[in-house]
Parts: structure tokens; C-alpha cells; sequence
């Protein structure tokens, strides 16, 4: 699944990664943990990642955490809306391995140079 490829990824950078099965074990884990950056698909069971993002946007402890929206979806509206709900950066699949680091070091900053190597 995507999902098992961007965790590989991710940990191939020495990253830490928590995956979520659903969106509803995504909003649950959040209940527990704050992760540095949270990666939605739009297409999840049971909660889409739309709803997610709203449900990250409505909480007081979570407004600010970078989310970066990856999708099959590559229309305009769909980005459109995941940039109204507040997504700070919108990948279309299949997206490439650099394009991915790219934006986590874009958004994390200075600081995810010294942690993604």
C-alpha cells in the first residue's frame, strides 16, 4: 500500500514514523500523541482526509500541526479545498521520493535539514 511505501521511505531518512490504518485510528492516535508532521491521503475508510484536517483544524492542541495531503486526485477543486481546510502542501500520486523530503523540509524548516539527511 502507499501508506507502507511512505513509512519505508520516511524511515529509510531516519524518520519516525506512526501510521494510522483508517482515519479514525488516525484522529484516535492524535488523542495520545502530537506528531512533528501528519500525512493524509483524501481516500481513507470509515474517515476521509478531509474530515481528518477538520477534525486537526478544530482542536485547539492540534491547529498548528503541518499536514501535507497526498492524493490519486490531482483536480483542482480537491486542492483547492484541502488548501481552504488549511493543508500545507497537496501531493498528487504517484509522487517521487525527493518531491516528498522536499516538502517535509519546506514546511519543518531549518531544523529538518539537521533530522532528514
Amino acid at each position: 500500500t502507499m501508506r507502507k511505501v511512505t513509512a519505508r521511505i520516511l524511515e529509510r531518512h531516519n524518520i519516525q514514523v506512526v501510521t494510522a490504518k483508517d482515519g479514525v485510528d488516525a484522529v484516535a492516535l492524535l488523542q495520545t500523541q502530537v506528531p512533528d508532521l501528519a500525512i493524509l491521503d483524501i481516500e481513507m475508510p470509515r474517515m476521509d482526509g478531509f474530515e481528518v484536517l477538520a477534525h486537526i483544524r478544530n482542536q485547539a492542541r492540534l491547529q498548528h500541526l503541518p499536514i501535507i495531503m497526498v492524493t490519486s486526485r490531482g483536480g483542482e477543486k480537491h486542492r483547492e479545498r484541502a488548501m481552504k481546510l488549511g493543508v500545507n502542501d497537496y501531493l498528487t500520486k504517484p509522487y517521487q521520493e525527493e518531491q516528498l523530503m522536499q516538502s517535509i523540509r519546506k514546511i519543518l524548516g531549518e531544523h529538518a535539514l539537521e533530522l532528514i539527511t
